[in-house]
C-alpha cells in the first residue's frame, strides 16, 4: 500500500520524512472553516479526517494521512495569520497566557475504510512579551502559516515559559508518535 499525506506543509513533509518510509503528497481541497458551536479539538480532528477523505478517491489502495491544528485560549481561535500585523495581534493577545495546540491525525486506510484519528493536546505557556519582541520576532521568523504565529521548532521557543504534551511533533503540526501507533496497527513496519 503506497502511504500518502493529505497536506502540502512543509513542516508536516519534514516531520514525516523523519520515519525513513516512502510517500506521496496529496493537496487536499477542503473547507477548513469550524461548524458553529464546534469544539476546537473537534473541529482539527474533524477537519484532519476530511483532509484524508479528500483525497481518498484518487488513492484507492493506501494509507492516507490526514492532519489539522487548532489553537485556542478556551473557546478563542488562533488560526494561520497570514499578515505580519495580525501575528502581531494574536501573539499580543498569547502573552502571558496559556494556549492549548490541539493536534488532531487521521489515518485513513482506502482499501478497507478504517480510519483512525487521535488528537494531540500540547499546552504551551506564553512569556509575557513586549510590543518589541513580538514586533522583532514577526519580522525574523515570519509565523504567517503557523496556527499562533509561533514556531517553535525555530526561535519562536525563545516566546515561551514551558510547554507540556505527550509528543513533541505534535506542537509542529504531526504527532509522529501517534502516527507511529497507528501505521503499526495497519501492519506498517517501522525501524
Amino acid at each position: 500500500m503506497k502511504l500518502v499525506l493529505a497536506s502540502t506543509s512543509t513542516y508536516r513533509r519534514m516531520l514525516l520524512e523523519r520515519l525513513s518510509i516512502p510517500f506521496t503528497v496529496a493537496r487536499p481541497d477542503i473547507d477548513e472553516s469550524p461548524l458553529s458551536g464546534e469544539s476546537p479539538a473537534a473541529t482539527a480532528e474533524r477537519l484532519a479526517a476530511e483532509k484524508a477523505r479528500a483525497v481518498a478517491r484518487d488513492w484507492p489502495d493506501a494509507l492516507i494521512i490526514g492532519s489539522d491544528q487548532v489553537a485556542h485560549m478556551g473557546n478563542e481561535i488562533f488560526g494561520k495569520p497570514g499578515t505580519e500585523s495580525r501575528a502581531i495581534e494574536q501573539l499580543q493577545r498569547m502573552s502571558g497566557q496559556t494556549v492549548v495546540f490541539h493536534t488532531a491525525l487521521a489515518l485513513l486506510n482506502t482499501r478497507s475504510g478504517n480510519v483512525q484519528i487521535e488528537g494531540v493536546p500540547t499546552s504551551v505557556r506564553f512569556r509575557t512579551l513586549s510590543d518589541d519582541e513580538i514586533r522583532r520576532y514577526v519580522a525574523k521568523e515570519r509565523p504567517l502559516d503557523c496556527a499562533g504565529s509561533a514556531k517553535s521548532e525555530g526561535l519562536g521557543i525563545a516566546l515561551l515559559d514551558a510547554l507540556s504534551g505527550d509528543d513533541p511533533t505534535a506542537l509542529i503540526g504531526l504527532p509522529l508518535i501517534a502516527l507511529s501507533r497507528m501505521l503499526r496497527a495497519e501492519g506498517v513496519e517501522l525501524p
